[in-house]
């Protein structure tokens, strides 16, 4: 039995303080996992990563391939994780290597000149419509909250709302 995701963000913030005072805290995990080929090859932000870890859990900030080979490891079955990814390209590259999920919640997309704004925090560019495509057809719920305690909503019907789908 792989190890047991209780939560798949998407958030170009990566870790930060909601996902450390509030998401860690309500999934109750003992690991969290920043999925992200940029931040794994850059010593400075993975010393960041690591020093913004919420007391007693564990962070490990690592390359999409090795979060692949590592899901199905018995070794590390025993860990009840959070996913973190920067964007929906690096979602859609886990997913498709095997990593199962039903829900993917998003938190933040930064906006540039290549993203328009879906909602108040959301800013998608052409690749990162496609990729939300690909999950909505698979049967993911896209699931927009920034903490546990707000309502839920769904990024599809915002991207449909905006003529992107």
């Amino acid at each position: 039995m792989p190890m047991d995701i209780r939560l798949f963000r998407i958030d170009s913030r990566l870790l930060h303080g909601q996902v450390t005072t509030n998401w860690a805290k309500v999934t109750k995990v003992n690991r969290i996992l920043v999925v992200s080929d940029s931040a794994a090859h850059d010593r400075i932000r993975r010393t960041l990563l690591f020093q913004a870890a919420p007391p007693g859990i564990r962070v490990n900030v690592i390359p999409i391939f090795k979060m692949i080979s590592i899901y199905r490891d018995p070794r590390f079955d025993f860990l009840q994780v959070l996913i973190l990814v920067e964007n929906p390209v690096d979602a859609m590259r886990l997913i498709s290597g095997g990593i199962k999920v039903k829900k993917v919640n998003i938190g933040a997309l930064s906006f540039d000149n290549d993203r328009m704004m879906v909602t108040d925090t959301i800013a998608v560019s052409k690749k990162d419509v496609m990729a939300f495509i690909w999950m909505h057809r698979l049967g993911i719920a896209l699931d927009v909250r920034k903490v546990s305690g707000d309502s839920s909503k769904d990024l599809w019907k915002a991207l449909q709302d905006k003529k992107l789908v």
